[in-house]
């Protein structure tokens, strides 16, 4: 399989097929795409200042911590963001009225954070499909700024297809969101991760090559949830981006999906999806 494919198929059928299969699509950025990186920069530069991938040298952990918590908080629930997720997933397509979607979630991976045992699970090799996610999920992806490939995050192809050795049972999506919405949301507890168990790799396997990629700010990377891949540390500056989840709700109901070779979390996630129309009945009461 080619990582990434830079053209997607013709037909939104034939994308949803090839992501189902494992090919991975980084397209161009698009106006709502654009819209989106720009809502998140601005709310983060409120909190952080102009230069955000070097506020780790004005702030110390805990403070950068409750800013950078807020600004999640802030985009994860705001429907003008939600609404320019979803306008950014039709625009590659996922249609609207097709598609369930979780909000986006604002990843920071800080410079250096990798030496903080709080930090430790943002770099655990995992598949999306391990926190409770289906098969047929479909993750989308975005940067706020150009990146290197040794600033974004690698996929291990050979293991796409194939287990990997793993606790992933330890996940009940029904109780992990039963202790509050923080863990939902992401990193808004700042000893949450000393607390709660996340699905790892167990023993020592051979995943395989990996294969990264660069990126421009705004582009907008598709991928099976399914696909093995580990965030990287990032030294200099921190990095931050938008990912969402995404279920074409037809082929998820007609078990259309990827392989999902080694998944044993429980519960599911797309109850709670914004499901569609969702967001238009929001928009009539406000």
């Amino acid at each position: 399989m080619t990582l990434p494919q830079r053209t997607r198929p013709d037909s939104d059928a034939d994308l949803r097929r090839a992501l189902y299969s494992g090919t991975v699509f980084l397209l161009p950025a698009t106006e709502s795409s654009l819209r989106l990186v720009d809502y998140a920069r601005t709310s983060l530069e409120s909190e952080l200042g102009p230069d955000p991938r070097t506020a780790h040298e004005r702030y110390d952990d805990a403070e950068l911590f409750d800013r950078i918590g807020r600004v999640r908080k802030h985009v994860y629930t705001e429907p003008a963001a939600q609404r320019l997720l979803r306008d950014t997933a039709a625009a590659v397509g996922f249609a609207p009225d097709r598609t369930a979607f979780d909000p986006a979630r604002l990843r920071a991976i800080l410079h250096g954070a990798q030496h903080n045992p709080r930090a430790a699970p943002v770099y655990y090799p995992h598949r999306d499909t391990w926190y409770g996610h289906p098969g047929s999920v479909v993750t989308i992806w975005t940067a706020l700024d150009d990146l290197t490939p040794s600033e974004t995050f690698v996929f291990y192809p050979e293991r796409f297809a194939r287990p990997v050795p793993n606790d992933s049972e330890i996940f009940d999506y029904d109780d992990w969101v039963s202790r509050g919405w923080s863990l939902k949301i992401g990193w808004q507890d700042r000893d949450a991760s000393l607390k709660a168990r996340y699905p790892q790799v167990t023993g020592a396997p051979d995943f395989g090559p990996e294969t990264g990629f660069s990126c421009r700010a705004g582009e907008v990377l598709l991928f099976s949830g399914s696909h093995f891949h580990r965030t990287l540390p990032q030294q200099g500056l921190s990095r931050f981006s938008l990912d969402a989840r995404l279920v074409h709700l037809a082929d998820h109901a007609a078990g259309h999906s990827a392989p999902d070779v080694d998944n044993r979390s429980r519960g599911s996630a797309v109850p709670d999806y914004i499901q569609p129309g969702e967001l238009d009945a929001v928009a009539a009461v406000e």
